[in-house]
């Protein structure tokens, strides 16, 4: 592992040669953002275009710090990283869910989405109650439905990687 985790109290004391790469959905940075960030939406994220925009920022960047919501996409742009920039690479951890109880001020926008965690949240439940509805009122082979679901957010679980999550990310709503 070539990264680090930092508090998100460390962002208010960065070093002057830092820089924070925010890779939340267009849509949840036009809800509110850190001033200064940079937006790469994880889905995105390509190291060789990642360098070219800090390059274009016109100063050098020794410490990136990788942003998302709650840490997860942070971590996982990280590992994308991680040996192919010249930087140290910081995860914020808890990110903005940290950085609010921290208090750190904050951009808001006028648009108020909902969270990329909380659109999986919305969708997966949605799935399984139709498919438990369905089983019962049309077929019981819906039942699977449910159970692909909840089969799905287990590996989600064990791997840290969420197919639905990456799927909802491209979604036009997502999108600036």
């Amino acid at each position: 592992m070539s990264y680090q985790t930092v508090p998100a109290q460390q962002l208010e004391s960065s070093p002057e040669r830092s820089c924070v790469l925010d890779v939340r959905t267009a849509a949840e940075v036009a809800g509110e953002h850190l001033s200064g960030s940079i937006h790469v939406p994880l889905h995105e994220l390509d190291p060789d275009k990642l360098r070219a925009l800090l390059e274009q920022r016109g100063s050098p960047v020794d410490n990136l710090y990788l942003l998302c919501q709650s840490g997860a996409r942070a971590e996982a742009a990280a590992k994308q990283l991680a040996g192919k920039l010249d930087c140290s690479l910081c995860v914020v951890e808890g990110g903005m869910n940290a950085l609010k109880r921290c208090q750190v001020p904050l951009k808001v926008g006028k648009s108020r989405v909902v969270s990329l965690e909380r659109q999986v949240r919305i969708v997966a439940g949605s799935l399984v109650v139709l498919g438990v509805v369905l089983g019962v009122l049309v077929h019981p082979g819906f039942h699977a439905l449910a159970g692909f679901v909840g089969a799905g957010l287990a590996f989600a679980g064990i791997t840290d990687t969420c197919a639905m999550g990456m799927l909802l990310a491209r979604m036009p709503w997502n999108r600036s």
